[in-house]
């Protein structure tokens, strides 16, 4: 049994029928597990799913293969899994691994075998196919020194079966993992219930003194409390100037009087990412400066929403965004109209000084999930909006992030439920509830 509440087997049959549905006729597909990372000694790092295979099987455990085969002339060589085997001393010393009967009942594929049997298999599943696809990290910002089980699997195959063609799953993947099923936003909604509860949490807590890594704990002892598997990734808790760093994740140092709190965080449920960022005065109360750079952030960020409409390419959502930030930095006195109209149109502009990352990326199993700027947005997809304005000067670093979902008609803020306007972070900060 897992943490969270099982998934229906539905959405991986289904998901796994639009996949078959993008492969030429002769292929066969083949995706493995993440690896079982060591961290030191004799230990490793908790076990995360292959956010593909998970997609596919919904089966969330190390050494799983899974195996497509849409045309095997055998119907039951269509789809097979393959899952560790088990034995009294796994049990004893791992705990309980899936049975062939739960692994049928987790993905609704019925051919299960044990992985220990995979490499005897697969010579005559190849011998068969005439493209073999296969799945490597192909993720826009995914720089790694490290061989991958996927990566060396097909290092391995391309040297044993020299003669086969080859294709590359990534593409079809980010194309069709980029629109959520109503069974995925259920569980991305699960995961910012979670994050709600814990923002709920911080916001009674929060006082001058308290450390930073006291916030975190706070947050982290709310997710798993709630059946998250945990931060869906490093939570930023960055008081008074450290907000200006934009991925600080040291959270070691104490809240002062006055300052402000930049928090991003959310949790991760049944691997089903939230991402949230609130900005929070320490003391309860913003000073009128800090509420007139969190206004203007706020604005932004409505603006920004409601342009996640289907059709709008991400570059130009990012320009009019940026344009509409610039205008506000204007009235905030950080920038000049005049040094804005003489600005270098081939340079970087202006307002990236004091803004600059982008406004949203794709939310899903990933926190930074699959998908492609040259695309169009269509409805289903799940962005974060994030806008921010950052001073180093004054020490102010303010970031607001919520989850939309894209459909056929108005963005839906899959966050509205979450305090977000200052008067509502104050109220709720200087309660008694």
């Amino acid at each position: 049994m897992k943490k969270y509440d099982a998934i229906n087997a539905e959405l991986f049959i289904a998901n796994r029928k639009r996949l078959v549905a993008q492969l030429p006729p002769h292929s066969i597909a083949i995706l493995h597990a993440n690896d079982e990372m060591p961290r030191s000694a004799d230990g490793f790092f908790p076990f995360r799913q292959n956010s593909d295979l998970f997609w596919l099987t919904g089966i969330d455990q190390e050494q799983t293969v899974l195996v497509l085969f849409p045309d095997h002339p055998e119907p039951e060589q269509r789809e097979i899994l393959f899952v560790r085997r088990t034995n009294e001393y796994i049990a004893v010393w791992e705990g309980h691994k899936y049975t062939e009967e739960e692994a049928r009942a987790a993905s609704g594929i019925q051919n299960v075998k044990w992985t220990d049997s995979f490499d005897s298999l697969l010579p005559n599943l190849m011998y068969l196919a005439k493209t073999c696809y296969l799945n490597l990290n192909e993720h826009g910002r995914m720089a790694s020194d490290v061989a991958d089980r996927d990566l060396r699997f097909a290092q391995r195959l391309r040297s044993q079966f020299p003669l086969h063609q080859w294709g590359r799953l990534a593409p079809l993947m980010h194309q069709l993992r980029a629109i959520k099923s109503d069974l995925e936003i259920a569980q991305i909604r699960q995961a910012i219930a979670i994050t709600d509860k814990a923002f709920r949490r911080i916001l009674r807590f929060v006082r001058p003194g308290v450390a930073e890594y006291e916030i975190e704990a706070e947050i982290l002892h709310e997710f798993v409390r709630n059946r998250a598997t945990g931060p869906a990734y490093s939570s930023i808790i960055a008081s008074g100037k450290n907000a200006c760093v934009l991925h600080y994740v040291n959270n070691n140092q104490p809240c002062k009087d006055g300052d402000l709190i930049l928090m991003d965080f959310g949790a991760e449920y049944a691997n089903y990412a939230a991402d949230l960022t609130r900005t929070i005065p320490v003391n309860g109360r913003f000073t009128d400066r800090q509420r007139a750079v969190y206004n203007a952030v706020l604005r932004v960020m409505r603006f920004a929403t409601n342009l996640l409409r289907p059709g709008t390419l991400l570059d130009e959502y990012h320009r009019e965004v940026g344009l509409a930030m610039q205008s506000e930095l204007v009235g905030l006195g950080l920038l000049n109209a005049a040094d804005i109209a003489a600005q270098d149109p081939k340079k970087m502009p202006l307002y990236k000084k004091y803004f600059p990352h982008g406004t949203s990326h794709f939310l899903g199993l990933d926190v930074h999930d699959v998908g492609h700027r040259h695309r169009p947005i269509e409805a289903g997809m799940v962005f974060t909006c994030e806008p921010g304005i950052y001073i180093p000067e004054e020490g102010i670093g303010i970031r607001l992030e919520n989850d939309v979902l894209v459909t056929h008609n108005d963005p839906i803020d899959l966050m509205a439920d979450i305090p977000l306007t200052a008067e509502e972070i104050e109220d709720l900060m200087n309660s008694n509830g």
